[in-house]
C-alpha cells in the first residue's frame, strides 16, 4: 500500500514536470501534419522494448531497473463489469466471514469507466444476484426497455421482423444504458467495500513464480522517448504480488494473449472470432425522441456474407439522447472494406436518417468484441491465475450482449478462490493458487447454460446464403429447439487468415460524408478524447518493420488503414518518392484492438501505452 501510494506521488511529480502550463486539445496526428514537422524518415518504426530488448541497447546502461513490490492476497487486472464485480464479491464474502483480504484493481484508463464502449442494453441478471438492492444505491438504471423494432434493411426499404417471445433479441425486462456510466457506479460500490482502485496504472507484464505459476503483474514503464531511450524521468513500474490474479482486461486483453501461449489455454477450444463495434452518442430532436425504444437491424449496407448489424437505443437521461452503433465481423474477406464507412453509411438509410436530421453527435469511440461464443473459451484456470469476463469471451452474440455474463464470470471467480485465500493453511502444489473449482462452477453456471443454446447461431452464417440461411438456421433450431440440436458447429479460423489479396476484390466507393449525417475519421476521432504522451514508444508495435509494405501492402492494398476506426495506420510516399512506407499515428489510438486481431500477418502486436493514456469515453 505504502508503495504504491509513493508511486502515485511520483507520478503526479512527473505530470508536474512534463505536462505544460497551458491546456492544449489532444493532436490528431495525420500524414500531412507529420511531414511538416519533420522531412527525416524514422531509421525504424517500432522502438518499444518488447521488441528491442533494453538489456542489447547501450542508452540504457547503467539505469536502476529495480521496481518496488507489494503484496495483496488478490490482484485484479481490468475495471470493467468482470474485474469490479469480482471485487465486489470477494469483499462482500469477507464481511459476511469476517475476513481480512486485500483486494487490489489495476486499471489502465485514467479513470473507471474512461475506456468502457458498448450498445449498451443490459441484462440485468448478474446485477441483481450482486446487488439485490441495487436500485436503491443508485444504480444508473434510468431506462427500461418499452420497444422493441428489428429489421431487414435493402438500400431503400425495410422489412420488419416480429419480435416473438423467446428469440434472444427480444429485451423485455433489459435496461437501456450507458456503461462507461454504470461501470463508474459498480467502481463507487468496490471502493465502499474497501478495494484498493488504481485508475491510470497499465499492467504491462506477467511474473512468474520460480515454478512456473502467476505471481501477480507489473504496471509500466514510464518516461521512455519515442526512439526507445530513457528520459531524465524514467521510472520502472511497480510489481503487485499475489495468492491469485484475475485478469479481466476486455476483449483480446494483451496479458491473456501472453497467458494462452504460456500455458497452452486454448488447446483444446476454437480460435476466437471476433467483431468490431463501432458508436455515437447523439442529441435528437424532442419530437423524434422515444425513450426505451431499442432498434436493431441486420442486412444492408453488408452484402450477404459479411456478418453484421446495427443499433439505435433512446436513452431516458433527461435530454433526447440516442446511441447508435454499427458491429462488422472480422471475419470479413474484402480487404477495401471500411467498417467506419460502413458505419457512416448506414446512418443515410432513410429509416435511421430520419431520426438523427437536424441532430447533433457528441461522441465517438469504436471496441473489439469476442464473438467466438462457447466453442471459443479457452482454459479458464492455471496456476496462479484465472480469466473472467470478455478476456476469455463470455458474450452471448445473437442477444449482443456480454455484461451480465461477463459480471456473473468474475462474482463466479471471487466465489471460487475466496476459501482458497482465506485459508488458515494453504493447500497447493505451485506457489500461486491453482483455483480449478472456477471452471467447475462456470460450467454448471447459468452463463454456460445461455452460452450453449446459442453456440451455432454465429457459425450458422458460414453458409452459401450467408445472412439468410443463418437467420433460417435460427428461427429452426434456436427458437424451436432452444440450443438442443445434437451437432456443434465450427467457425472458419482466425480472422486475420479471411482476407482475400486486394487482386480478387472488389474496391468499395463510398460516399463522401456530408457532415451532418456523416462525417470524416479525423473528426469523429476528436470525439473519443483520445490522448496520449506522445514522446514515447508507439504501442503498436511491429514483430517485423518490413512486413507492412512488403505483405499487406503489396498482396491486400494496407487493408490495416481501412480496418483501424481511428486513422493509426497510414500508408505514405517515402521521403525520396521511390515507394511507400507505413507510418504509425499511435496518438489517435482508441484501444479497440482491432489491428491486433485483423492484420492479415499478425505483425502488429498492441501493448500498454503509459497508464492513462487512450480514449476518454464519458457514459459510452
Amino acid at each position: 500500500m505504502l508503495a504504491l501510494a509513493l508511486a502515485k506521488i511520483a507520478q503526479c511529480i512527473r505530470a508536474l514536470k512534463t505536462v505544460p502550463t497551458e491546456h492544449i486539445a489532444p493532436q490528431l496526428y495525420t500524414s500531412v501534419h507529420r511531414r511538416t514537422c519533420s522531412s527525416v524518415s524514422a531509421p525504424r518504426i517500432t522502438t518499444h522494448y518488447t521488441i528491442h530488448p533494453r538489456d542489447k541497447d547501450p542508452r540504457w546502461e547503467g539505469i536502476e531497473m529495480e521496481r518496488f513490490a507489494d503484496e495483496a492476497d488478490v490482484v485484479i487486472v481490468g475495471g470493467g463489469p468482470a474485474g469490479l464485480s469480482a471485487a465486489i464479491r470477494l469483499k462482500q464474502l469477507a464481511n459476511e466471514h469476517n475476513k481480512e483480504l486485500r483486494v487490489c484493481l489495476v486499471e489502465k484508463a485514467s479513470q473507471i469507466g474512461a475506456h468502457t464502449l458498448s450498445g449498451a442494453c443490459l441484462e440485468p441478471s448478474a446485477l441483481f444476484e450482486l446487488f439485490p438492492d441495487c436500485k436503491e444505491r443508485g444504480a444508473p438504471l434510468n431506462t427500461p426497455v418499452t420497444e422493441d423494432v428489428f429489421s431487414i434493411l435493402t438500400e431503400k426499404h425495410r422489412i420488419p421482423v416480429p419480435m416473438l417471445p423467446g428469440l434472444p433479441m427480444r429485451n423485455h425486462g433489459n435496461y437501456i444504458v450507458r456503461l462507461g456510466n454504470f461501470v463508474r457506479w459498480l467502481g463507487e460500490q468496490a471502493e465502499e467495500l474497501g478495494v484498493e482502485m488504481y485508475p491510470g496504472y497499465a499492467a504491462a507484464e506477467v511474473l512468474f513464480h520460480e515454478d512456473g505459476s502467476v505471481k501477480g503483474i507489473a504496471t509500466n514503464d514510464v518516461g521512455i522517448a519515442k526512439d526507445g531511450s530513457p528520459k531524465d524521468v524514467f521510472e520502472r513500474g511497480m510489481e503487485l504480488h499475489a495468492k491469485v490474479t484475475l485478469f479481466g482486461e476486455g476483449c483480446h486483453g494483451h496479458l491473456a494473449k501472453q497467458l494462452y501461449k504460456q500455458f497452452n489455454l486454448r488447446e483444446n477450444c476454437e480460435p476466437q472470432t471476433y467483431a468490431i463495434g463501432l458508436k455515437e452518442l447523439w442529441t435528437i430532436d424532442e419530437k423524434k425522441w422515444r425513450p426505451g425504444r431499442v432498434e436493431h437491424s441486420v442486412g444492408w449496407p453488408l452484402d450477404r456474407n459479411t456478418y453484421g448489424g446495427s443499433f439505435l437505443y433512446h436513452l431516458n437521461e433527461g435530454e433526447p439522447l440516442v446511441a447508435l452503433g454499427f458491429v462488422v465481423g472480422l471475419d470479413y474477406t474484402n480487404p477495401y472494406l471500411s467498417p467506419f464507412r460502413e458505419f457512416q453509411r448506414w446512418k443515410h438509410h432513410p429509416f435511421v436518417a430520419r431520426t438523427l436530421e437536424g441532430g447533433h453527435r457528441i461522441a465517438y469511440g469504436a471496441r473489439a468484441l469476442n464473438e467466438g461464443g462457447l466453442q471459443s473459451i479457452p482454459r479458464l484456470t492455471f496456476p496462479g491465475g484465472l480469466l473472467i469476463g470478455c478476456s476469455p469471451g463470455f458474450m452471448n452474440v445473437p442477444k449482443i450482449k456480454g455484461t451480465h455474463t461477463a459480471m456473473k464470470s468474475g462474482m463466479l471467480a471471487a466465489e471460487a478462490i475466496f476459501p482458497k485465500v482465506t485459508a488458515d493453511s494453504v493447500d497447493s502444489e505451485t506457489a500461486g493458487l491453482h483455483v480449478p473449482e472456477y471452471a467447475e462452477a462456470f460450467k454448471n453456471s447459468w452463463v454456460w447454460k445461455e452460452l450453449y443454446s446459442v453456440r451455432n447461431i454465429r457459425p450458422s452464417f458460414h453458409n452459401y446464403f450467408g445472412l439468410y440461411g443463418g437467420m433460417i438456421y435460427t428461427g429452426a433450431f434456436y427458437w424451436i429447439l432452444r440450443g438442443k440440436e445434437p451437432w456443434t458447429l465450427k467457425h472458419c479460423g482466425l480472422d486475420a487468415n479471411q482476407l482475400k489479396p486486394a487482386k480478387d476484390c472488389t474496391p468499395i466507393e463510398y460516399p463522401k460524408p456530408d457532415g451532418k449525417i456523416s462525417f470524416d475519421l479525423l473528426s469523429s476521432v476528436a470525439l473519443s478524447g483520445t490522448n496520449h504522451e506522445g514522446d514515447q514508444p508507439p504501442h503498436l508495435t511491429l514483430k517485423d518493420d518490413s512486413i507492412p509494405v512488403n505483405r499487406n501492402l503489396a498482396i491486400y492494398d494496407g487493408p490495416e488503414q481501412r480496418f483501424c476506426p481511428a486513422g493509426v495506420y497510414e500508408y505514405v510516399p517515402l521521403e525520396t518518392g521511390d515507394g511507400m512506407r507505413l507510418q504509425i499515428n499511435a496518438q489517435n489510438c482508441v484501444h479497440c484492438k482491432t489491428c491486433d486481431i485483423k492484420d492479415p500477418s499478425q505483425n502488429i502486436n498492441w501493448v500498454v501505452p503509459e497508464g492513462g493514456g487512450g480514449p476518454a469515453y464519458n457514459g459510452m
